[in-house]
């Protein structure tokens, strides 16, 4: 019988800081984490960026040929589209929106309070990219959860482990929260062919053999054939703060990419009909009533 191969054990090929860009016109603070525009270095994955939403927030916008992940790290966001959705989602919950074919949706802080956020971009692949919208609020108490000794793991989509997160994806994504407490380690198998990056929110450790602090995202680019497993470790050193870095991996999709504001597709035509469907109303229409009543 021959035995199974060791998981090659990745590195980390880059380390970049976010960049901070002070408040905007939709943000009380706002960072970008993810830069667009470099796809080569990031596919699957398009852009993220870290947001402090107040008023009045991301006003109605539409989308198209993309997918959203938002993560809630502190406060409420209230959301609402035009196939007459809408919610609140709260710390630790996380929304995973299909923009498919076109929505329009707004993001504002429920209540007028505050909604501190990071929100991911994840291409889709062009077979796709029409595919019908959808909304997946997945609630913190419902994600799959992995634990090891000083090691919690909160699986929002893929599996990890034993366990499999709720997400449902139109292209295979891993993406956990990890929080490590001092002293501890975790090796996060991924298969050869996936891009992974890891975001550090607090803390700081050692990723792949490379130092990595908060609001430093690390990147690990595929390194083997899809059926060679490999492992990313991940290690805290002394101290009293616990550690916690979001992870996101997948294959890259290997397309084009022709963007322009908050349509992704493959071609400039297929931009230009995206306007078109856009403009003639083929998104649907924005709600009559644009917020929910207080205390909701």
């Amino acid at each position: 019988m021959t035995t199974p191969a060791a998981p090659v054990t990745r590195k980390v090929d880059r380390v970049a800081d976010k960049v901070h860009l002070g408040p905007t016109p939709m943000s009380a603070d706002s960072s970008m984490i993810i830069a667009p525009g470099a796809n080569a270095w990031t596919d699957p994955f398009l852009v993220m960026g870290e947001e402090f939403v107040t008023e009045p927030g991301f006003d109605w916008h539409p989308h198209r040929g993309l997918e959203t992940v938002t993560v809630i790290l502190d406060g409420a966001l209230e959301h609402g589209d035009s196939l007459g959705h809408a919610g609140v989602i709260g710390p630790g919950d996380v929304q995973w929106m299909t923009a498919g074919r076109g929505i329009i949706h707004r993001e504002v802080a429920a209540r007028s309070e505050h909604a501190h956020i990071l929100q991911l971009w994840v291409n889709m692949p062009a077979d796709r990219k029409l595919a019908p919208t959808r909304y997946q609020d997945l609630r913190a108490g419902l994600h799959a959860v992995h634990t090891e000794p000083g090691v919690l793991v909160q699986v929002i989509s893929g599996e990890t482990g034993t366990v499999r997160g709720p997400a449902l994806n139109h292209w295979p994504i891993l993406g956990v929260m990890i929080t490590l407490d001092p002293r501890t380690g975790y090796r996060q198998l991924l298969a050869g062919d996936e891009r992974a990056f890891a975001y550090v929110i607090s803390g700081r450790l050692t990723i792949g053999g490379r130092q990595v602090r908060a609001g430093q995202v690390a990147w690990s680019d595929p390194v083997s054939r899809p059926e060679e497993p490999t492992t990313l470790s991940l290690a805290t050193g002394d101290g009293d703060e616990q550690t916690r870095v979001l992870v996101f991996a997948g294959r890259p999709i290997g397309e084009s990419v022709y963007a322009s504001g908050p349509f992704v597709m493959n071609t400039r035509e297929e931009i230009e009909q995206a306007y078109r469907d856009f403009h003639s109303g083929k998104f649907g229409s924005i709600p009559r009533h644009t917020r929910l009543p207080a205390g909701a």
